[in-house]
């Protein structure tokens, strides 16, 4: 078991709302999960659970207004990171903590060369001459397999293809050796063999670096392939949290359950495919009007009354196999 000290990130009952006309949005809501180093942790849910939220609130990048971060704590490295003052947020961030955004072209500067970019980001952080921070630029670059790093280097974003400009974007937020990275859905707007190979790349850096990974995505195939622990996410709150292992092998939660239930299955040569992928019927509520209880209750082929009472709270199922079900007990059974 890991000690104490290998722990890089520990969040605690963080809640993060925003003001609207509305109403009061609860986007992340009593929210709790631990990072070690060297760890993935994926973080799942569809479209509006607030995982995005989650990882803005760690990066202290919630607009205010109409957001705030309003409970909780975020421990770095022992820091509560919520109890600083932007000056000391400013030097962590993109120092010890960084984040890969979703579409690198709205991420990177459109007017200024990527190497550029990357030594802003190092000598911002590091005091260090301008040439050393141009060699450390062109290593990061050449660290993520851009080929002809030095030339790509005095090259704008545009100049570069999608693929180039995700890993112009893990260049930079590497560059100072994070303990922790964000990556928000990170191969979202690639296409196919490319995400294969981002993500590798991220692995691949992790491990060298020994970088805590905090993984936001809506893929559970990505999931399986990547991380070692994942939480699942609904309506801002984390509704189970498992080993990969444990999760794919016996989830707890209806949706959970549902979710596994909509990824496409590879059939075996010769065997026709499933005609119609399993869905998950009706939408996420909205978060300004929850329902009472259970906030998938209206979506549960499991429903009871006690479901739509009262919100269940977070069990240990065994192993830290968490889940926040009144009929965790029958879920395996039941809908299988």
């Amino acid at each position: 078991m890991s000690d104490a000290s290998d722990l890089v990130l520990d969040v605690k009952n963080l809640k993060t709302v925003f003001f609207t006309n509305s109403g009061l949005f609860k986007a992340v809501d009593d929210v709790s999960f631990h990072v070690r180093r060297g760890e993935t942790l994926a973080i799942v849910g569809e479209s509006g659970c607030g995982k995005s939220v989650t990882a803005l609130s760690l990066m202290r990048l919630v607009p205010d207004p109409p957001g705030r971060i309003v409970g909780g704590s975020v421990t770095l490295e022992g820091t509560d990171l919520l109890a600083l003052d932007d000056a000391k947020m400013r030097a962590i961030r993109g120092n010890r903590i960084s984040m890969i955004f979703q579409e690198p072209m709205t991420s990177l500067n459109p007017v200024m060369r990527i190497g550029d970019q990357i030594v802003e980001a190092v000598r911002l952080h590091r005091n260090l001459p301008v040439r050393e921070a141009n060699g450390i630029a062109v290593e990061m670059l050449r660290l993520v397999r851009i080929p002809e790093a030095a030339r790509r280097a005095r090259e704008y974003p545009h100049q570069l293809s999608g693929g180039m400009r995700q890993r112009a974007m893990i260049a930079m937020a590497l560059a100072c050796r994070p303990a922790l990275l964000i990556a928000d859905e990170p191969t979202t707007a690639l296409d196919v063999t490319i995400q294969a190979q981002i993500l590798a790349l991220i692995l691949d850096l992790q491990k060298e670096l020994g970088t805590g990974l905090v993984l936001i995505t809506h893929d559970l195939g990505v999931v399986a392939q990547t991380a070692q622990r994942v939480i699942v996410m609904y309506a801002g709150k984390k509704v189970e949290e498992a080993t990969v292992e444990a999760l794919f092998a016996a989830p707890k939660h209806p949706y959970t359950r549902g979710l596994m239930a909509s990824i496409p299955a590879v059939p075996a040569s010769g065997v026709a495919a499933q005609a119609r992928l399993n869905e998950i019927p009706g939408t996420v509520p909205s978060l300004v009007r929850l329902p009472k209880g259970c906030a998938f209750a209206p979506r549960c082929k499991l429903v009871v009354k006690r479901c739509q009472e009262e919100y269940p709270p977070l069990q240990d199922w065994g192993g830290g196999h968490l889940a926040a079900c009144w009929r965790a007990a029958e879920v395996a059974e039941e809908v299988a």
